[in-house]
Formats: C-alpha cells, structure tokens, sequence
C-alpha cells in the first residue's frame, strides 16, 4: 500500500464498518459520525465517509443540534458533500426532529381478555373467512404489534409456530396472545385449535416466551382460553 493512501470502508474490519457494525451489534453502538457516514454513503477522493462525517461535527462542536440548523449550502461547503448527500443529512435530521416532537403514543395494557378482545376484534369484522393472528406483549403486558399469520378458508387456516416465534423473538415480546375468528359464530374450540394452542405454548417456554392467552371470536362475542381453563 502506497504510503498516505486512506483505506475505503470496504478495506476496514467486518466489525468497524459502520452498516455491518449496525446489524451486528445494534444501532446504539454507532457514534454520531458513523451514522451520518451511512446517511452519506461515501466519502471523498481523500477520506473515508466516517472520517468526512468526524470533520462536519467538528465544524458544529459535535452538536446535533447545531448541524441540524446548517442548510443545503452550508453542507455543501465541506469537500466530498454535493447536493445530493447535504439533502440526505438534512432530511435525516428532520426526520429526527420530527420524532422527537411527536408525542409517543401511549399503548393499551392488556388486563383481561376483555382488553384483548376489544384490541382486535376490528381485525376480524364482517370477514367470512378464518384468520389467525397474534399479539405480541412487553413485560407490562402492554402491546408491542399486532400480526397476521395466515389467512385461511370459511372453515380453517393454517398457523405456523415458527413463524409466530420468530415475530416473537425479533419484536422482543415477553408474552404472546393468539387469536383466530370463527365466521360461523360457532366459539368452540376444536380438537386443532386446543392442540395447536398447546404446542405453541411448549415451544414458547423453550424461548422463556408466555402464551398467555387463545381467544376465538366471532363478530360480537369471544371464547377466551384462560378463562375457560383451556390454557
């Protein structure tokens, strides 16, 4: 290597690349520079994106505050930044104001079978065919999403436990609750609903994951699994 020359990112470590860095040890481990460095994309003839993002900061005392007041032109006048990338920056640290303006919105706790039924009982409206979904629980039993796994017939749908533990697991949920409709009305559970319920309950403890509840609904009325006993 010629003496001088600055090393592109792709010449880096695995593990200082800031995009690689992200998926492998979470974005909170990425400073300032080496997120603005993805933003960016690429740096100059000279110098890498995070070394280039590292001399914007320094312009602004590493402030985010302060480089989210630079316009276009401001931005613009750093070597290695044309219009495209300042536009980048710039509705990126937008976006970021803009989050930290919105109210965070205050999810619902679930406390019985009642607040879940309540939750989801517009997913299955006026449907005549079978849907199965789950809901997926933080610690505080507060709601983290809501997902469809399969969407089936008038008189079944298939349900994948992998797939429901997968969502599980990549949302960090603490507990599960799972939910299909019944478009005849008719709330008992069959012989496939009980045995699916309790294999998704075995798997889950193996993922220190609660299926705390199996409610089947129909357009009014549930029949919830935990206050049936069936769980």
């Amino acid at each position: 290597m010629t003496e001088g020359k600055t090393l592109s990112i792709k010449e880096w470590s695995v593990d200082d690349r800031p995009r690689e860095k992200l998926l492998l040890k979470g974005k909170a481990t990425l400073s300032d520079a080496e997120l603005i460095a993805i933003i960016i994309g690429s740096g100059s003839r000279n110098e890498t994106a995070v070394e280039l993002s590292k001399k914007i900061l320094s312009t602004v005392s590493n402030n985010l505050n302060t480089l989210g007041k630079l316009g276009i032109a401001d931005l613009k006048k750093h070597k290695g930044i044309g219009e495209a990338k300042a536009i980048s920056i710039v509705a990126a640290l937008e976006l970021g104001r803009r989050r930290k303006d919105t109210d965070v919105e205050d999810t619902p706790k679930i406390q019985s079978s009642r607040d879940i039924f309540n939750e989801i009982q517009p997913l299955f409206a006026d449907l005549i065919h079978e849907e199965f979904w789950t809901v997926l629980l933080n610690r505080s039993n507060k709601i983290i999403d809501k997902i469809k796994i399969s969407q089936g017939g008038i008189s079944g749908t298939i349900t994948d436990i992998r797939l429901i533990l997968k969502y599980a697991i990549e949302r960090s949920a603490s507990a599960i609750i799972l939910c299909h409709n019944h478009p005849s009305g008719n709330l008992r559970p069959s012989d496939s609903d009980l045995s699916i319920t309790e294999k998704i309950k075995e798997s889950g403890k193996l993922m220190e994951i609660n299926i705390l509840d199996h409610l089947i609904v129909s357009d009014s009325k549930y029949l919830s699994f935990a206050d049936e006993g069936l769980i």
